[in-house]
């Protein structure tokens, strides 16, 4: 490849990932040990409010320091929260104006529910929303709304098979900065059939190779195609300074002084690329010191992933008569002067938009409660030593529930795994906690009917998916939980024969499940459009019927109608066999 003559430069980049409408802080424990003791306190972390207050701060410092600035967002802002399910993407694109992004990438859950929220939220955005290897050459024009065409949308340009992409200039140098989504989009999301996602190796090659044609050897990639696969192009693609990546929440560094865990350095390097990614839901920003050559090749690379915490410390002590002023003093101290911690402030703009157009409707859902539990709900994917998900198969009998109150004969529920996103923890429980935190994605609920024969295949195919048993999988969401069918998964049976003992519950008896009955069931929309292992459920007679009513709207008039169910056992499916 062609060697290109240019200018030296410095540049600070900033990221974030995966922000999923967490606006406002989260109270997040810490798990700390000072002096021989052990302490779980609270901090207020993270928000759009501090995330502003910092960037600032960077861009100011690079000014400062005549560096570049440039702060990049790689994909999924949709979803999450009551923020989301109350205000869809319009929230979304108003405060993340704020933040002044360079540009964003695409992400699976902002097509969700296929492409028309992503063109609207196209239609609010000041900044580019990079998507490089979509394919929006075809796309219908009849469509209430279309992204092909749109200047704020960069995608794949066929004739050359490479990715649009923008320009920065730092001190009068070019900087290219363009975007590859997972090319198993049309597997996990619902991008609209006429515009599929291409080969991600094959189109960054492509890109390189038109950028440097256009006589620029800075290049920066922003990712939303996880965080093995960014290390895995690292290896194919040369040419590339930058991975920012997305969608596996990944927080490089190490948080282990504060109970978040050990992962990567910050900005491993593959090659002669670093890769950074920043966690998730606006906890913690990312920021990058780079050094380029005239060659483009990077000469210094430092930088780190910031946890941005308040100015306060909650520390329950009241099971600790020990507990001293100087414990708390110095425990603060030790959080306040961590390496990967900065205190800091909120900005009083996106506190105002968030208080006078949003939080009130939010609020009114936080005080209505409507059920409680003894006991902390655990979720888990897969199972573990522990058990199951608590919470996925009550999810899954509320779809029922919510089913036959319609006046569906639904038998039997299967959800993924994946569509629950957080435990329950003890006591009173609110609508927000509901649609906000354990359900947030905003997914209708259906009813097929099927032949019992196919019903295995569902199951198995699922699990195989969730584990990577005899395939590839596409991840440890696709786990099936249950409600009205029990059975047994042996993972060294022959592929096609894993799922033994199947039964459904008919009239509150137990029968085996004949291979030629039909049976209803009900799941999720996407779970029915046969994603990620549950091709089988594609053999239901028909195409099924979709409703109105989402997964949180089932699981909050479930708790309303049956309480009881958090204090007691659900019975679902079993695995045996490693």
């Amino acid at each position: 490849m062609t060697m290109i003559k240019s200018r030296a430069i410095k540049l600070t980049v900033a990221h974030i990932n995966d922000t999923h409408s967490y606006f406002e802080p989260t109270s997040l424990q810490l798990n700390i040990a000072y002096n021989g003791k052990e302490s779980s306190p609270f901090v207020s972390a993270g928000g759009f409010a501090r995330i502003k207050t910092r960037v600032e701060q960077l861009r100011h410092q690079a000014l400062v320091n005549k560096q570049g600035f440039l702060f990049l967002h790689a994909g999924d802002c949709f979803q999450g929260t009551l923020y989301y399910s109350l205000f869809k993407g319009e929230a979304n694109s108003t405060l993340l104006n704020q933040l002044n992004l360079d540009a964003m990438a695409v992400g699976n859950h902002e097509l969700d529910m296929g492409n028309l929220p992503v063109a609207e939220f196209a239609n609010r955005i000041d900044f580019p929303l990079l998507a490089g290897n979509w394919d929006l050459s075809n796309e219908s024009s009849d469509k209430p709304m279309v992204l092909s065409g749109n200047p704020n949308v960069y995608s794949y340009k066929p004739s050359t098979k490479s990715a649009q992409w923008i320009v920065k200039h730092v001190e009068e140098e070019p900087v290219a900065v363009f975007s590859l989504a997972l090319d198993k989009m049309a597997d996990i999301s619902n991008p609209d059939s006429d515009t599929p996602f291409v080969n991600c190796i094959e189109t960054a090659n492509n890109t390189v190779t038109q950028i440097r044609k256009a006589g620029i050897n800075k290049i920066i990639l922003l990712s939303h195609m996880g965080y093995e696969a960014d290390l895995d192009l690292a290896n194919h693609v040369e040419g590339i300074s930058l991975i920012v990546g997305g969608h596996s929440h990944v927080l490089q560094g190490d948080f282990s002084d504060l109970g978040l865990g050990k992962n990567d350095v910050y900005g491993v390097k593959v090659k002669d690329t670093h890769v950074v990614q920043a966690g998730f839901h606006a906890l913690a920003l990312g920021h990058s010191q780079i050094e380029f050559d005239e060659f483009g090749r990077v000469t210094h690379f430092k930088g780190k992933n910031e946890l941005l915490i308040g100015r306060r410390l909650f520390v329950d002590t009241s099971r600790n008569n020990s507990w001293h002023e100087d414990d708390y003093l110095q425990l603060k101290k030790q959080v306040d002067e961590h390496p990967n911690v900065v205190v800091c402030r909120k900005d009083p703009t996106i506190k105002l938009i968030l208080k006078e157009r949003y939080q009130s409707r939010v609020s009114e859902l936080q005080q209505t409660y409507i059920a409680s539990t003894e006991r902390k709900l655990r979720h888990v994917r897969i199972p573990d030593e522990k058990g199951g998900s608590d919470i996925a198969p009550l999810v899954a009998d509320s779809f029922r529930h919510m089913m036959r109150k319609q006046g569906y004969t639904a038998q039997f529920a299967i959800h993924n795994a994946g569509g629950v996103r957080n435990s329950i923890n003890q006591g009173a429980i609110s609508v927000a906690d509901i649609a906000g935190k354990v359900l947030p994605f905003l997914v209708p609920i259906g009813v097929y009917q099927i032949k019992g024969k196919y019903i295995a295949e569902i199951l198995e195919g699922a699990i195989n998916n969730a584990t990577n048993n005899g395939v590839e999988g596409t991840g440890s969401g696709s786990y099936p939980y249950v409600a009205g069918l029990r059975f047994d998964y042996n993972a060294l049976a022959p592929q096609g024969q894993r799922i033994e003992q199947l039964a459904i519950m008919i009239d509150g008896i137990w029968q085996s499940v004949d291979a030629e009955t039909c049976y209803c069931g009900t799941s999720s929309a996407y779970t029915m459009k046969g994603k990620e292992g549950y091709e089988a459920i594609l053999n239901m007679d028909g195409e099924g019927q979709v409703t109105n009513y989402s997964m949180a709207d089932c699981f909050i008039d479930y708790l309303q109608d049956k309480p009881e169910v958090l204090n007691t056992n659900c019975v679902t499916g079993v695995s045996k066999g490693h």
